[in-house]
């Protein structure tokens, strides 16, 4: 079997293998699991840019230096991911809900096979998924590297000042995230509050 992973044994593990390897992963790095009754927010470092992106679907190409003021959700996922597909639900109910109040969703599809590289593939895919905010095609890795992800599927909420505050990776946290989202969005209206 071909793998499109960078040089990773977490990539060449079964897929349920590679879910229990990235939660213990997580643990490790300080990341808890399970829903928890509020997100904490970290400063984690300025987002890094989109790089190296093939194709953008539903959008004209965005930046985040373009995003500035708004709150971005980004969601590395690949379609022939299960973790992933089970997560689109919310990702995208988020994306419709808070639109309006300044959340931005962008899904980085970054392949996890060759033959999920095809932008056909992708599309059809964000039609059967219902996914119709922005998404990146990452086929050689440049933002997800930028970010140093290392997981399938990776949620990154970046603030309107253009810093992560908040990651999840793997399923879950659902409440969670929405939370997070909905806090950064507070905070960035009442920081247009005072500056306007």
């Amino acid at each position: 079997m071909t793998n499109t992973f960078p040089a990773s044994r977490l990539a060449a593990a079964p897929t349920g293998r590679r879910v229990f390897l990235a939660s213990a992963l997580a643990l490790a790095a300080g990341h808890t699991l399970g829903a928890g009754p509020a997100p904490s927010f970290r400063d984690h470092g300025p987002a890094p840019e989109f790089t190296g992106i093939e194709q953008w679907l539903a959008s004209t190409p965005l930046t985040m230096a373009g995003l500035r003021g708004k709150v971005v959700l980004v969601d590395f996922w690949t379609y022939s991911c299960i973790n992933c597909l089970r997560t689109l639900p919310h990702v995208n109910r988020w994306a419709e809900t808070y639109r309006d109040q300044g959340l931005v969703v962008v899904g980085v599809h970054t392949p996890e096979f060759p033959f999920e590289r095809s932008t056909a593939n992708v599309t059809t895919a964000m039609r059967r998924f219902g996914v119709k905010h922005p998404v990146a095609q990452d086929n050689r890795y440049a933002t997800w590297q930028a970010y140093s992800n290392r997981y399938w599927p990776a949620k990154y909420l970046i603030d309107a000042q253009g810093r992560i505050r908040y990651q999840h990776f793997g399923e879950g946290r659902y409440e969670e995230t929405e939370a997070a989202i909905q806090a950064l969005l507070a905070s960035a209206a009442a920081g247009g509050r005072k500056n306007g």
